[in-house]
């Protein structure tokens, strides 16, 4: 009911197989799956994906499997108000996950793996305008694993200008994907949500994957079905949208990524990041 473990192969195994898969129609059948309400069956379901990766329920607002009618009810379950609180930094975590790579942007390219590299032109869709307040700038990317929290909250307050869904492929955004699959995140469908804030612009990209039904925010609700051949945008300059710190502004429904662009300018992560390692939402991320 998410996106497939690699397996024990050797690195260019593990990623190879998925360029056979047919990630399209597995990933339409496991949303269908994930929204439908099965009763006994859908619990069954999602207690043993609970046991499988040891979800910590006690954290969730209802911690009641057999509360939850289906399995994406579950899947993007609210947490008690208490579970994350929100640190006293510039910029916090938006998301629980793992930190997959983080720093500066060396004019448009963002690391993604050793050997492995992408634009940030390409990675909003091809907007140069857009990516170039990003160049020279600093970049964080988080996985989300299955047993995580999946709703995706703001890093600090912003105002809404625009979102784009870019289409694009439906890899495994896993390690080991990340380290066999050139220009990943760019490359996979995503939504692209730009924001202004008090330090300038940025922008929160959810990066879909293998099994991801779909990803949706709060002021627009489900992006994506359908899925279409070319980008989409809608613009908020408007409507006064704007989103406090630690606010929820989206969710995954089944899991994946979230890439982080920030302009150029002074910018000091929190001393405990290092790739690889747990991160939670509302932690510290920038510290000034």
């Amino acid at each position: 009911m998410t996106e497939p473990e690699p397996l024990a192969l050797g690195p260019r195994l593990a990623v190879a197989w998925q360029y056979l898969l047919p990630k399209q129609a597995l990933t339409v059948f496991a949303g269908h799956v994930a929204g439908a309400r099965g009763g006994l069956a859908t619990t069954w379901i999602i207690e043993r994906f609970i046991r499988k990766y040891g979800v910590d329920m006690s954290e969730a607002l209802d911690p009641d499997p057999r509360h939850y009618p289906t399995f994406n009810e579950f899947f993007t379950r609210a947490l008690r108000p208490d579970a994350r609180p929100v640190a006293d930094a510039a910029i916090v975590c938006p998301v629980d996950g793992a930190i997959s790579q983080f720093g500066s942007i060396e004019r448009d390219q963002i690391f993604q793996a050793k050997g492995h590299r992408y634009s940030t032109h390409a990675l909003v869709g091809g907007d140069t305008a857009l990516a170039a307040r990003f160049d020279d700038g600093h970049f964080a990317t988080v996985y989300l694993s299955p047993r995580d929290y999946h709703r995706i909250h703001m890093p600090c307050d912003g105002r809404l200008r625009r979102m784009i869904h870019v289409p694009g492929e439906l890899f495994s955004v896993n390690p080991a994907t990340a380290r066999g699959v050139p220009g990943l995140f760019a490359r996979n469908e995503r939504v692209v949500c730009e924001f202004d804030s008090v330090r300038g612009p940025f922008v929160l990209v959810l990066v879909g994957a293998t099994i991801v039904g779909s990803m949706a925010t709060i002021w627009h609700g489900v992006v994506n079905p359908p899925r279409v051949r070319r980008p989409r945008e809608w613009r908020y300059d408007d409507q006064s949208i704007v989103l406090r710190k630690g606010q929820e502004m989206g969710r995954f429904l089944l899991g994946s990524t979230v890439v982080m662009l920030f302009p150029a300018g002074p910018m000091r992560f929190a001393a405990e990041w290092a790739p690889g390692g747990a991160v939670r939402l509302g932690e510290a991320m920038i510290r000034a």
